[in-house]
């Protein structure tokens, strides 16, 4: 038995001597963060990583403070102590559905494994997940909501919320799911049925859910890993985009090789977009995290090439026929500020500064020095529903990270809600957040 808990404490050691080295000596940025977003980017050489930049911001709370809006912009919130709400939806009569959710459990295979739990743990998730879907209603309209319920609980690492033909979905880790629901309900108790199942869990476990005006619904499905690394058969249906046909039960790959796709909406003229969490371990400088209008057969190059044809040169065999179709996304956001969430302002009402875009929640990142996200952004649109020429992401609410470094809370899904007000799910924070406009402003 000693020889045994020796052996493993000989391992330990021999492992964290070269990661700890590692560690301590992190890739720092050579770039500014706005050159490596917009619509042309800088896209530099890669610094290819054996262990990656690890700059995880320890999670402290709020306390008395609150995030920080652009001007013209006041913020306050709308629910608190809630359990990690990662992601809202609007209902038509004007409820807000919040889930709260986290990651589910993990199996460590590996040294690397065991290393993600832990960068997992230290960045404020892996509490548990809550797996539940909670109503909050504002029926006063004074931008707080007065009451929760919890709507449906038992679900599986649940993320997107979508309502469609009398029926509630949800996409849950490993499964797109529906009950009968009418607005206005506060509690389900029908069983859910299963629509499709696809992978879950995994690294990128979050699946996103949006219905289209055909009546497909669109789920995003990240990979399980960093550029397959457990190989291609353990990517199968995932790094996708997948479009459902609920009524028959089945689904087709919308488009392809997109690492972690998340936040989903069509923009106002009608194209479906998306925002993307790009490969890791090349650098602090690489690869741009992006939003791209997204059409059917797209292939976004992952996991042999980034940013519309760039070769990482680390995924083998490589795949130089594939190069020419690996569609270039339309906007890069900057590299590891892990955007998860996406909504146009159609109707949105905070002042013509904020009218003709998009609003993206960035999660922020882990690994990069100096640290990127930690905030929502808004990129400006032109009138041909694509980002402005020369446009670059405006902050829109900030003060998540403290003048330490640390995490007061870490902004996901966005939506805006019935009065026009920005609505932001804070799973760090157990906070959801309101943005609305100054009065007079």
């Amino acid at each position: 038995m000693l020889k045994h808990i020796l052996r493993i404490a000989l391992i330990l050691i021999v492992i964290a001597i070269p990661v700890g080295y590692w560690i301590s000596r992190p890739d720092t940025a050579k770039l500014p963060l706005e050159a490596v977003t917009g619509k042309r980017p800088n896209i530099s050489q890669p610094r290819n990583q054996m262990v990656p930049t690890i700059r995880i911001a320890k999670p402290i709370g709020w306390g008395n403070a609150m995030p920080t809006p652009a001007a013209g912009l006041q913020v306050q919130p709308f629910a608190r102590d809630l359990k990690h709400p990662r992601w809202l939806y609007r209902l038509p009569n004007g409820d807000v559905l919040v889930a709260e959710t986290d990651s589910p459990p993990r199996k460590a295979s590996g040294v690397k494994d065991w290393v993600m739990g832990l960068l997992i743990g230290s960045a404020g998730a892996d509490s548990g997940s809550a797996n539940r879907i909670t109503l909050l209603r504002d029926a006063n309209g004074d931008g707080v909501a007065e009451s929760r319920t919890v709507l449906i609980s038992g679900l599986n690492s649940p993320l997107g919320i979508a309502l469609a033909g009398g029926y509630l979905y949800i996409a849950n880790t490993d499964a797109l799911v529906r009950v009968p629901f009418t607005p206005g309900q506060t509690r389900i108790t029908a069983k859910p049925e299963t629509v499709v199942t696809y992978p879950g869990g995994g690294n990128h476990w979050a699946r996103g859910l949006l219905a289209a005006p055909d009546g497909s619904l669109y789920v995003s499905v990240g990979s399980s890993s960093n550029i397959a690394d457990n190989g291609l058969d353990a990517e199968t249906n995932r790094a996708n985009i997948l479009q459902v046909d609920p009524v028959h039960k089945a689904f087709r790959i919308y488009a392809a090789g997109l690492r972690n796709p998340q936040g989903m909406a069509f923009a106002p003229q009608g194209g479906l977009w998306v925002v993307v969490n790009e490969r890791d371990m090349m650098g602090s400088d690489l690869a741009p995290d992006y939003m791209s209008q997204v059409e059917l057969g797209d292939h976004f190059g992952w996991p042999w090439f980034y940013w519309g044809g760039y070769i990482d040169h680390r995924v083998q065999p490589e795949n130089p026929a594939l190069q020419e179709y690996s569609k270039r996304p339309d906007y890069a956001l900057g590299p590891h500020v892990a955007a998860l969430g996406l909504a146009f302002a159609t109707d949105a009402k905070l002042g013509p500064k904020f009218a003709n875009g998009a609003f993206v929640g960035e999660h922020g990142s882990w690994n990069r020095v100096p640290a990127s996200g930690y905030k929502v952004v808004y990129v400006p649109f032109g009138d041909n529903g694509f980002p402005a020429k020369g446009a670059r992401p405006v902050d829109l609410l900030t003060g998540f990270l403290d003048d330490k470094g640390r995490a007061r809370g870490r902004p996901v899904g966005v939506i805006t809600d019935k009065a026009g007000a920005l609505l932001v799910a804070d799973d760090v924070g157990n906070t959801v957040w309101r943005v609305s406009a100054k009065a007079g402003g």
